[in-house]
């Protein structure tokens, strides 16, 4: 910080550089220029300008190609990819002792018999 002389010092907020205003100015000559040759075809937009380039029949036909190719993801829609789920032979596990012991018989092994009054008795696995 320097002496407080009331002038304000370099470039204020906001402002441009000069060098940054010439480059604007000559792409706003530039895109003018274009505008004129192709016809007016080109207005700022990417897509018109590759559009009247794949038109043109004056132009070579490998550069009416790639403008084609440029210009095909901007007006027709990619198709997304669609992955096909596979075929399994997958049964979940209750469904499997359902089919093997029968829906009956696994309901009653579920459900312990207290009507006689005992406890059940529950063998443990022995190995």
């Amino acid at each position: 910080m320097g002496i407080a002389t009331g002038r304000p010092r370099g470039r204020p907020k906001g402002a441009k550089n000069k060098r940054t205003v010439e480059c604007e100015a000559d792409m706003r000559e530039m895109a003018a220029r274009i505008g004129n040759a192709v016809g007016g075809a080109f207005e700022g937009d990417a897509l018109a300008y590759l559009t009247s380039i794949y038109i043109d029949p004056a132009k070579p036909e490998n550069v009416r190609m790639d403008a084609a190719k440029a210009a095909i993801r901007y007006e027709r829609v990619a198709l997304a990819p669609v992955e096909q789920a596979p075929e399994t032979d997958f049964v979940p596990l209750a469904e499997r002792l359902t089919r093997y012991v029968g829906t009956d018989a696994w309901e009653r092994r579920a459900q312990p018999d207290y009507s006689s009054g005992k406890k059940p008795v529950f063998k443990k696995n022995r190995r």
